[in-house]
């Protein structure tokens, strides 16, 4: 695994060591990780999003009724086992 070496503020040092510590985690590489690791998940999340309200956008303005759009939805979740 490759080794780099990171400065990090005075708070963000405490933080780490708190979570050491506390035995949630083992070592400062862990700890990084896994922030990286969520603010990864995080930032895929976010570009899903921003996917499909540029489909949404791209897609015009529908002619079906709320309620038709709603129970659409529930059925294309029920079909995909989401509900």
């Amino acid at each position: 695994m490759p080794r780099r070496s990171i400065s990090l503020s005075e708070p963000n040092h405490r933080w780490i060591a708190e979570k050491i510590q506390s035995k949630e985690f083992r070592s400062n590489s862990e700890v990084v990780n896994d922030a990286l690791r969520k603010v990864r998940e995080r930032e895929t999340g976010i570009e899903s999003i921003r996917a499909a309200l540029i489909a949404g956008e791209a897609s015009g303005i529908s002619n079906r009724a709320p309620d038709d759009i709603i129970n659409a939805v529930i059925e294309k979740r029920r079909r995909d086992g989401a509900l």
